[in-house]
């Protein structure tokens, strides 16, 4: 098989694609023929040895991935050989072949590989952060910031599907348009617009689905209403805010870390009720997810500009044949 191989943490820009031995079949498993993966931030902290997970040497990053499945462990009863599926994997996506466990696949029916390998993860990732972890309910105000992004247009999206009232922020008036598009009832472009008084003028909000971290954190937990609950996603923006715990005292804000990975092999099986209810919010037309652009494996290192650079708006794709 081809895989992106990672032999020494470096710049993106190095890692080559190899040809590589298939990995043995583990019980649990299916092996999936890979048509499609979906690009995320943290793949690029990986293979740049920037994220806490760390494989050891030689590995193929990569969490998201679609295909078809060509072999089976033999304790795995609900799936069979030539189901067309999505997965997730720790690592292994970005290769023409990968092992899946079997509580993390699942089948996709007709739905396009490209697409189906770019859903798990933001839609997984915002449908668990606003259900589980922020428990946003029908009315309330929802404020997500890089709403144009991967996880924040789903944000927008099942923000809308769960009765919300959705601002969406971004960087861009192109961006927003994309967010009016998918759902979003205001806008703020928060590189010309002051974040926190927009916010406050539209009467604050209930939840902050925050994946850009940086400068625009302590504003946008200024806009929370009382008994907000700001959601801590990740950290785009590039550093890490530190927050003056104060702001959550003095109305009684909620700050609530989403770290669905982990979460999905800890809860399986509420996981698995999540992916059946965002694939059937996909079947009703209530989502409707946005790839930025498809690239070939061998074209990562472009793949990889596009979301650094910010230039994505929707999900980024890599194809392996």
């Amino acid at each position: 098989m081809k895989a992106l191989t990672v032999e020494s943490f470096k710049p993106y820009t190095e890692h080559k694609v190899l040809e590589q031995p298939s990995q043995p079949m583990k019980p649990g498993h299916i092996r999936i023929d890979v048509k499609a993966a979906g690009l995320n931030f943290p793949d690029i902290l990986m293979v740049e040895g920037k994220y806490q997970i760390r494989p050891p040497f030689p590995f193929t990053p990569g969490s998201e991935c679609a295909g078809i499945i060509t072999e089976l462990a033999d304790d795995v009863p609900h799936l069979k050989v030539g189901d067309r599926v999505a997965a997730m994997v720790q690592h292994g996506g970005f290769a023409s072949e990968a092992l899946a466990p079997m509580m993390v696949t699942w089948p996709i029916g007709d739905m396009p590989f490209e697409t189906a390998a770019g859903m798990a993860l933001v839609y997984g990732t915002s449908y668990y952060g606003l259900k589980q972890r922020a428990q946003l309910q029908e009315g309330e105000t929802l404020l997500v910031l890089g709403a144009a992004g991967g996880v924040g247009l789903a944000a927008v999206e099942l923000g809308k599907a769960m009765g919300a009232k959705v601002i969406a922020a971004a960087s861009t008036d192109e961006k927003l348009a994309v967010c009016s598009e998918h759902g979003a009832d205001e806008l703020i472009n928060y590189t010309n617009e002051d974040l926190k008084a927009r916010v406050k003028e539209l009467g604050g909000c209930d939840v902050v689905y925050d994946p850009v971290g940086d400068k625009f954190a302590e504003p946008a937990m200024r806009t929370l209403n009382w008994y907000g609950r700001y959601l801590v996603i990740g950290f785009a923006g590039g550093e890490i805010p530190k927050i003056p715990l104060n702001l959550a005292l003095l109305k009684s804000i909620d700050i609530r870390g989403v770290f669905w990975g982990t979460w999905t092999m800890k809860d399986p099986k509420t996981h698995q009720a999540n992916m059946d209810e965002i694939l059937g919010m996909y079947k009703a037309g209530k989502i409707k997810p946005r790839i930025s652009n498809t690239y070939p494996l061998e074209d990562f290192a472009k793949a990889c500009d596009e979301l650094t650079q910010r230039r994505a708006m929707g999900k980024v794709i890599l194809t392996m044949d």
